[in-house]
């Protein structure tokens, strides 16, 4: 079974968790170079998500667009940092399961409230996601995007780089007026265009909601879309803490979160900032899975 059969088929598909704050947890920057730099903690975390029986891995490669790393000023091959954490991905999978190649904003704004215009940023978009599809991906997870105008020429370059399927979540900063993210796009008609220029799964992630208000987010999608609907939630809404940004929301608490945004329509479902193994185990547990350690 290919990733957009199990999409159309599956009830429920489960995706991992947070990439970055697992990172920190181990003394790490929260950076992509870790797929050069710490390739062994990179993949013990991947294989940790497996274990708590997800359905697909998510690419340590955010980021890592030529964009991003020429503002961030950040010293990596663009080549060698997306390959290498396709490769981390694919080393840990098994048993079937898939391979997303993880895809994000360029951190930069669109004209007229920036320099780079759609098609510049399209082409930005364009190349990561051939190298992702190169390296082996079994499709593209467009994610944290404020600007839906953006991550349309995501989607675009995805759908122009390869015949994979694509998956898009944007992030929302309130559920007021039908929820709304930080550049003013409207949860249902943000749907609503994703799908009509081809992406097999929309939805939200990361943002400034608490899981079960992110249900409310997928009811608006519901509304306007019969795509499958994704919800990536963080740990709880975010705090500050000496200086330092905090999810505390526990695994127990997640997982009746993540029940809110299924009751609401969501059919793929992980998380984002904070989440940890534990988390997705949680969840895993919550919709009637078997652990791979219960299998007998």
């Amino acid at each position: 079974m290919d990733l957009r059969q199990a999409i159309g088929e599956k009830k429920m598909i489960l995706l991992d968790g947070a990439m970055g704050t697992q990172l920190a947890a181990r003394g790490l920057e929260m950076s992509c170079a870790n797929n050069i730099t710490h390739p062994a903690d990179v993949l013990e975390i991947h294989r940790s998500y497996l274990d708590c029986g997800c359905d697909a891995l998510i690419t340590n490669t955010l980021t890592m667009n030529r964009l991003y790393l020429e503002t961030h000023k950040l010293n990596l091959d663009l080549e060698a940092v997306n390959r290498s954490g396709v490769e981390l991905a694919r080393r840990a999978a098994r048993n079937g399961q898939f391979v997303l190649g993880d895809m994000s904003a360029t951190g930069q704004m669109l004209e007229p409230y920036g320099p780079y215009s759609e098609i510049e940023v399209y082409e930005i978009f364009l190349e990561q996601a051939a190298i992702l599809a190169d390296a082996g991906v079994d499709g593209f997870i467009l994610e944290t995007f404020v600007d839906l105008r953006e991550a349309r020429c995501a989607l675009r370059g995805c759908l122009d780089a390869a015949v994979l399927p694509v998956l898009v979540t944007l992030s929302f900063a309130t559920t007021a007026r039908g929820g709304r993210t930080i550049m003013g796009d409207i949860a249902g008609q943000a749907a609503e265009l994703l799908a009509e220029e081809g992406a097999c799964a929309v939805g939200a992630n990361c943002g400034e909601l608490a899981p079960s208000e992110m249900a409310a987010i997928m009811g608006a999608m519901r509304a306007h879309v019969s795509l499958p609907l994704i919800a990536q939630p963080n740990a709880g809404k975010p705090r500050l803490e000496q200086g330092r940004t905090v999810f505390d929301l526990p695994p127990h608490a997640f997982a009746v979160g993540i029940l809110d945004c299924i009751k609401s329509g969501a059919g793929i479902v992980g998380g984002c900032c904070g989440t940890s193994p534990g988390h997705i185990t949680a969840v895993a547990r919550a919709i009637g899975r078997t652990l791979p350690e219960q299998k007998k």
